[in-house]
């Protein structure tokens, strides 16, 4: 799988998926042939509707276990910025999307471990509080 952290003036894009009932980075898994950043592009657009202002940088491989069964998942991540805010329409997967500074609440639940590989490609200047 790969995940993508894309930042615009301090905030990072944030999807609701409506099955996990929870806030995530926009993210998927890889169709047969792709390359991970292409995953991340791909699954950016369709989950947000945001497209990277230009090339993502990958940060690194996570690793984490998933669900009841425990299940070890491995994803890329990456990062990038936005050079502006596009739109977004809800569909069957993903029921909302917000741009979000790491500190407001969001209305729900927040995945744990997304908001801590968000935390992890914060832009530095975002971090010291400039814009």
């Amino acid at each position: 799988m790969a995940l993508t952290a894309l930042w615009h003036r301090g905030e990072v894009v944030m999807v609701h998926d409506r099955f996990r009932g929870h806030w995530e980075l926009p993210g998927g898994l890889r169709e047969p042939g792709e390359t991970p950043r292409r995953t991340a592009v791909r699954e950016l657009f369709e989950e947000s509707g945001q497209v990277p202002g230009g090339p993502l940088r990958f940060v690194g491989y996570a690793g984490f276990l998933l669900g009841p069964d425990q299940r070890a998942e491995y994803g890329a991540l990456f990062t990038g910025h936005a050079l502006r805010r596009r739109g977004f329409e809800a569909d069957h997967e993903i029921g909302a999307m917000r741009w979000w500074d790491l500190t407001a609440p969001l209305p729900g639940r927040v995945s744990d471990i997304d908001a801590y590989l968000a935390r992890l490609t914060r832009p530095a200047a975002s971090r010291r509080g400039a814009v």
